[in-house]
């Protein structure tokens, strides 16, 4: 039998409204921070779960955050693991990227890109295809 609730169960703590810069507003989960290492458990969907000490990137925020400082809203019915910058930016657990693996190790350079696509092999290939 398994233990763990469905992702469409409410969570039991209480709730707070978080305010959207447009107005709209969800209800915001006020989690303690003795249970942030079980609320996280329990809503992650990936693997490996971070640690609370993890320091993660936030696509949509283009910043950085410490695990420990996600936000839960309820929303459409379902509980939703989001990023500190949720209000502002919209990233949930989905946005989220490990620290290092966003950094990239040369940065880009305008100058030196002439448009073509180096990956794209067209050797030996017939000009007149239609894609």
């Amino acid at each position: 039998m398994n233990e763990e609730p469905p992702l469409d169960e409410k969570l039991s703590y209480q709730t707070r409204p978080m305010v959207f810069p447009d107005g709209a507003s969800v209800e915001e989960f006020i989690i303690p921070d003795e249970d942030k290492e079980l609320v996280l458990a329990q809503l992650y969907p990936f693997s490996p779960i971070p640690k609370l000490t993890d320091v993660m990137y936030d696509l949509h925020a283009d910043k950085t955050f410490v695990v420990k400082d996600f936000r839960v809203t309820w929303e459409h019915g379902m509980n939703y693991l989001v990023s500190p910058y949720y209000p502002e930016s919209g990233g949930t657990v989905i946005d989220w990227m490990d620290e290092n693996s966003w950094v990239d190790d040369e940065p880009y350079d305008e100058e030196s890109d002439d448009g073509s696509d180096d990956d794209l092999d067209t050797e030996g290939k017939d000009d007149d295809l239609p894609f």
